[in-house]
This record gives C-alpha cells, sequence and structure tokens, in this order.
C-alpha cells in the first residue's frame, strides 16, 4: 500500500479535527479526499506528510512510519499545500532549481529534471517569467511542478484548484489525471465535478470521521456525487 493509517485522531484543545481515522491507499489511485471545511482533510495531509504529528494512532507512506521515518517519508511526497509555498521575486527555472537542490538532486542531472517537469506541467512559455507575474493557473502550475521535482511515489494536493478559473480547472484536472498514470495521488477539494472527472475513489470525512470510503462511480450512484455528499454530511 502506498498510504496506510491506522487510528488516527489529533485533538486540538476540547476539539478533535481527527477522530479514529483508518484507512488504506494504493499504488496508482487517484483518490478525492472530500469534507466540509474543518472536516479535517488538511489536517490529515499535513499528519501525512510529516507536518505536525498525530494525537494518537499511526501511519504510513510507501512503508515508511511517520514517527520512525519522517526524513524517508518527506523523500517519498510531493506536496502542494492550500497555500501555494512559492517566491514570487524568482523566476519560474529559477525557483524550480532552488527546490531541486533542496531535494539535493544530483547537480549534472538537476538542469534536465527542471526541463522535464517544466514541460510536463506546460511551463515552458512561463520559465523565464517571475512567478509574481503569472496568472493564478500557472502560479498553481509552479506549484505542482515543485511537488514533483524530486520524482516522488506519492502525490498529495490540498485544494489544487482553488480560485482557478473554468479554463485553467480543466488544464490542471488534465495535468493531475497525466500525474496519476504513474503515481498514487490524493487530493482534497470542495468540487464535485472535479472528483467524478480525476477520481477513481472517493472518501468523505465530516467531523473528523471518516463517514463513507467507496469507488467513484458506485457513491455518485449514476452521476450525482454532490446529492449523495450532502445526504451523508446532513446526517452526522
Amino acid at each position: 500500500m502506498s498510504i496506510t493509517i491506522k487510528n488516527l485522531t489529533k485533538v486540538y484543545g476540547n476539539q478533535k479535527a481527527l477522530d479514529n481515522v483508518s484507512l488504506s491507499i494504493g499504488e496508482g489511485e487517484i483518490v478525492g479526499l472530500l469534507g466540509p471545511n474543518g472536516a479535517g482533510k488538511s489536517t490529515m495531509m499535513k499528519i501525512l506528510t510529516c507536518f505536525i504529528p498525530p494525537t494518537s494512532g499511526d501511519a504510513e507512506v510507501c512503508g515508511f512510519n511517520i514517527f520512525d521515518n519522517p526524513m524517508e517519508i518527506k523523500r517519498t511526497i510531493g506536496y502542494l499545500s492550500e497555500q501555494n509555498p512559492l517566491y514570487y521575486d524568482m523566476y519560474v527555472r529559477e525557483f524550480l532549481l532552488f527546490v531541486a537542490g533542496i531535494h539535493k538532486i544530483e547537480k549534472k542531472k538537476r538542469k534536465a529534471r527542471v526541463e522535464e517537469i517544466i514541460e510536463l506541467t506546460g511551463l515552458t512559455k512561463e520559465a523565464n517569467k517571475k512567478i509574481g507575474a503569472l496568472s493564478k493557473g500557472y502560479k498553481q502550475r509552479v506549484g505542482i511542478a515543485q511537488a514533483l521535482i524530486h520524482d516522488p511515489a506519492v502525490l498529495i494536493l490540498d485544494e489544487p484548484t482553488t480560485g482557478l478559473d473554468p479554463n485553467q480547472l480543466v488544464e490542471v484536472r488534465n495535468l493531475i489525471k497525466q500525474i496519476g498514470q504513474t503515481k498514487t495521488v490524493l487530493l482534497s477539494t470542495h468540487i464535485m465535478q472535479e472528483v467524478e472527472a480525476m477520481c477513481t475513489r472517493v472518501i468523505i470525512i465530516n467531523n473528523g470521521r471518516l463517514v463513507a470510503d467507496d469507488d467513484t462511480v458506485q457513491l455518485s450512484e449514476g452521476g450525482n456525487l454532490e446529492k449523495k455528499f450532502r445526504e451523508i454530511t446532513a446526517n452526522m
């Protein structure tokens, strides 16, 4: 399994952000993580990336334990947080070379890897521009590019399409689907059409609890995932 979560709980003060969640995600799956605001989606992603520890429970990514092997997990995962971690005063190619250096990609391979990722993410025409001058859609592409630069086995994307216009949505969606052909992808979103278009599986969290986990087609019951989502979350 690419991701295994066992009885994961995270408590902030008197509030349980995650409440005894267990699940597993296999290699090559594109999984949509759904839930209302405050449901615990981002908390789960931050625990899996070893950004924060759980209060109790355990998790593994590609066989590495979050407590015992956090650095190995960080090498294995590509992560795009909801707040895209970009340096607006840097140029696109310059920034990606900088990130490649952080990941200790060999110097003799660094430039070739950056050019490969620029082409993959559709940034060729924007590569010599400052990041701050890019549109929202291209900024998201740069965010995805930095998450991919070290060729991770698992890609975790927190709200990767927030604020994009319809054309940008289609472009980024197609990019994620392409990436999902060779990597395990876990992404959170509020847009049901995206889950139906991209994901083979849907996980729904509400009030920190796992309330649904099923094949996308089965859960949507013939194409009405949003209705099913509202039914499930309204009953909690």
